[in-house]
């Protein structure tokens, strides 16, 4: 099979003949569908998916209901967290426990649906891309996050649509507040690739603090020559920009209290924006992207200490559960709360590196590896009178699935391009029927071109692994190395901190499947193939 020379499997597309496990052949030529692969193919452009048709039936007779009822299409609000462990929240089991209460995040998983296997990639631009456009990083090009004053050779999303830009043709308000941090060159920005409206941060908050705080970084703040040239590609500034208007600086950030304003400000946005769309009787689509729990936390003003850990990143836990009430208020004093799917997520697992500026998961790794902790993330989906109350499932949701998910149920999956791979899911049914259990079969985990992980199940296989030897240290000091003989595979319901393979052991039945699913995705790239942006690391 040939696939795009960047595409590495560790050479597992060859274990099975080494392992001598039977493979089902049918009798005429070619090889029998497995008996395990549930999906069903609709079209070369999509992920295939399991059927579900009474859920999806139920689905459409909600949404149907709904749009009867209030004689519009229903909004779209997806909070997306940057660098909240799976742990932080009191309904994962964090909150209250260790130092910082989340009452209003817990509400909404309570009276909502909690998923325990939500799924991300390993860093933060590469899981933003595939929340925007429903693709895998390889696909966008968007494989790792951009760095100190670089953009790539080319625009990545001068081929790409993202949901905005769907739902804003669809008569859709389109808004995104906050972290963007897909591109700041002309053309790159959130208001040049679909969004109506745009007010934040273009890449992250510790590319600002960086030329702040001296106390931190003072090999920098305190050379006057380095400071003058690092000056020339780094603006610390809030911006904002209109569908077809110039982006315009809103501040120039000059203080370490003025970052921690940061996300007051993108809350102030959300609200005004929701505000207006009910005034103009207009459904919204709106990306609330927080800036926190990205290091370095400042706390806003009355925050200092207001968690009992009392640590920055604990104090911003607290303040970023207090926007989220705060939204939830804005919704229900509008008259919105029940005709909007709200999403709650983040857009990888804690930063374990910059501890204890950090959130906590209970799996192994963090933040940049494909490790549980640095992918499996809090997801909670949340709809009054849509999803029912009190929920909890573990089927198997990714990021990529917000893309399909929100379309399917504004009603607009037409406007889906048929030229691109769409690696995401239509999840509505999912979330929609009281009962409803995932469309999604397999979750595919790449650090950069590199496919290293899947999820199948409650099974993880790993084609590569990071190996790290000093602890919490998943980004800085850590090796990504091919598996033997075997992938290694981990139980996650019995290996949930995924401590020792068992795959050769107990896993006989299962790795001929594995192989099915990794060569089917990589199949993919034949006619789709990955998109080079010139973001190659050197190796």
């Amino acid at each position: 099979m040939k696939t795009n020379h960047h595409f590495r499997i560790a050479g597992h597309v060859l274990f099975m003949t080494m392992l001598c496990v039977p493979y089902a052949f049918s009798k005429s030529a070619g090889p029998a569908k497995d008996p395990f692969d549930e999906t069903v193919h609709v079209a070369d452009y999509l992920e295939p998916a399991i059927p579900r048709p009474q859920q999806a039936k139920i689905a459409s007779d909600k949404l149907a209901a709904l749009r009867a009822k209030t004689g519009r299409a229903p909004n779209i609000l997806i909070i997306v967290v940057d660098d909240m462990g799976w742990g932080d929240p009191g309904v994962y089991g964090g909150g209250v426990a260790i130092g910082a209460p989340t009452p209003n995040i817990d509400r909404l998983a309570h009276d909502g649906l909690k998923l325990t296997s939500f799924y991300a990639q390993s860093l933060c631009t590469p899981s933003r891309a595939a929340l925007m456009t429903g693709r895998m990083p390889p696909r966008s090009g968007l494989t790792r996050p951009l760095l100190t004053g670089e953009n790539p050779k080319v625009n990545p999303w001068a081929d790409e649509d993202t949901t905005a830009k769907l739902l804003s043709a669809a008569g859709y308000r389109t808004a995104l507040a906050g972290k963007w941090h897909l591109g700041e060159m002309e053309g790159t920005q959130p208001h040049q690739v679909g969004y109506d409206e745009y007010f934040g941060i273009l890449s992250v908050v510790s590319e600002m603090s960086q030329v702040i705080d001296g106390n931190l970084y003072p090999d920098l703040v305190n050379k006057p020559a380095r400071m003058a040239a690092v000056s020339k590609l780094v603006l610390p500034e809030i911006t904002a920009g209109e569908k077809g208007k110039p982006t315009h600086v809103v501040q120039h950030l000059k203080t370490t209290e003025e970052l921690g304003m940061l996300d007051q400000q993108f809350a102030d946005f959300s609200d005004k924006f929701i505000r207006s769309s009910v005034t103009q009787k207009k459904p919204f689509y709106l990306v609330h992207a927080f800036s926190r729990l990205h290091n370095d936390n400042y706390p806003a003003p009355g925050y200092a200490g207001k968690s009992p850990a009392a640590f920055p990143y604990k104090d911003a836990v607290v303040e970023v559960d207090d926007i989220v009430g705060r939204l939830m208020k804005t919704l229900k004093e509008t008259g919105q709360l029940e005709n909007t799917l709200v999403f709650f997520t983040s857009d990888n697992g804690a930063n374990e590196d910059v501890w204890p500026d950090t959130g906590y998961q209970p799996w192994r790794g963090g933040k940049g590896t494909t490790w549980e902790g640095g992918v499996r993330v809090p997801g909670i989906a949340y709809w009054p009178g849509m999803i029912a109350a009190g929920r909890e499932s573990d089927g198997l949701f990714d990021i990529t699935d917000l893309f399909n998910t929100s379309l399917a149920v504004a009603g607009e999956t037409k406007r889906i391009e048929k030229t691109r791979y769409i690696d995401g899911i239509d999840q509505s049914g999912f979330l929609l029927a009281d009962d409803g259990k995932s469309a999604r079969q397999t979750v595919f985990f790449y650090s950069e071109t590199s496919l290293t992980a899947m999820r199948w199940q409650e099974y993880k296989i790993h084609l590569k692994v990071f190996q790290t030897d000093v602890a919490r240290q998943n980004i800085d000091e850590s090796t990504l190395v091919p598996t033997g003989t075997t992938p290694w595979v981990f139980n996650l319901y019995t290996d949930p901190k995924e401590q020792r393979s068992s795959g050769h052991r107990y896993f006989e039945w299962g790795l001929p499947r594995v192989v099915g699913f990794i060569k089917a995705h990589a199949g993919t790239y034949q006619k789709y193939p990955m998109k080079n942006l010139g973001l190659d690391v050197p190796s």
